[in-house]
């Protein structure tokens, strides 16, 4: 584990393995580490690269808030131009596949495919509903317990057959807990403001990396008709849809599934001469 030294914060990542590159952008309120629990030790054979956004974990921002998916992707970019070999593969969820939507428009050249999970081009509808009403209340000082934080949290992420099942909620809810059930609330409303503001609409018919779109047919959060509009707009997208998978089943309730379909986009490009 190290940190990368910018002028407006100091990013701290892990980084491990030895091969081609890909780098990990986590989900708005998660840490880089929990990639590390279900994905990084499928992907051996790659260097693994995760780390902490502004807001969350152990980076650290010398610049007051607001921090837009521009700067995130900012950071990201620095790092990959710093600590790895371009061009990389990018996988992100949710906030992270935001990140990966900008630097995948900004710098084309520092990216070979991105795998971006529970995503969407613009908040709309309920999701922006549910987003704009979660960060009214962190800004009005609302604070959840972290009984039910974690109860409500996870309705968000995982599907009803985690729910029902005693013991795959045993298996998830330690995911759940220290992401939410004793977050800062300002530092929470933040990233939720990131995700609401940024739309990606209007420049991804001029995306010249390939986006791939995996969509969870149980997601809550980022229903997978958000993610066909992204797949569908951008010349070199495609769309992947996993049934029975909510937007957090990539950590706990089935992983096998989800690094399945990475490992697969990725070892395409691989294999390409």
């Amino acid at each position: 584990m190290a940190h990368l030294d910018l002028p407006q914060a100091r990013i701290w990542y892990d980084q491990t393995g030895a091969g081609a590159d890909i780098v990990w952008l986590a989900a708005g309120d998660m840490p880089g580490a929990t990639w590390r629990d279900y994905q990084v030790p499928a992907f051996k054979n790659f260097r693994n690269t995760t780390w902490d956004a502004r807001g969350v974990g152990r980076t650290t921002s010398h610049a007051p808030r607001p921090w837009p998916i521009e700067i995130h992707a900012a950071d990201c970019v620095q790092l990959i131009q710093r600590r790895c070999n371009p061009p990389v593969f990018l996988v992100g969820l949710s906030m992270g596949s935001l990140i990966a939507q900008e630097v995948s428009l900004n710098c084309p050249d520092l990216v070979r495919a991105a795998i971006i999970m529970g995503t969407c081009a613009r908040k709309t509808g309920f999701i922006k509903e549910w987003e704009d009403a979660e960060i009214e209340f962190r800004r009005a000082g609302g604070t959840l317990s972290r009984a039910f934080a974690v109860a409500h949290y996870a309705i968000l992420m995982y599907p009803a057959e985690v729910l029902g099942d005693d013991a795959l909620w045993a298996k998830v809810r330690p995911v759940v807990a220290p992401d939410y059930g004793s977050r800062d609330g300002a530092a929470l409303a933040e990233q939720w403001q990131a995700c609401v503001d940024y739309d990606s609409l209007p420049r991804l018919p001029s995306c010249q990396v390939p986006l791939h779109v995996v969509a969870f047919s149980h997601d809550v959060q980022t229903p997978p008709a958000r993610g066909k509009v992204v797949a569908d707009a951008a010349p070199k997208g495609h769309f992947h849809l996993l049934e029975g998978l909510g937007h957090g089943s990539a950590f706990g309730h089935r992983p096998d599934v989800v690094n399945a379909v990475i490992r697969d986009i990725i070892e395409g490009y691989m294999s390409d001469p």
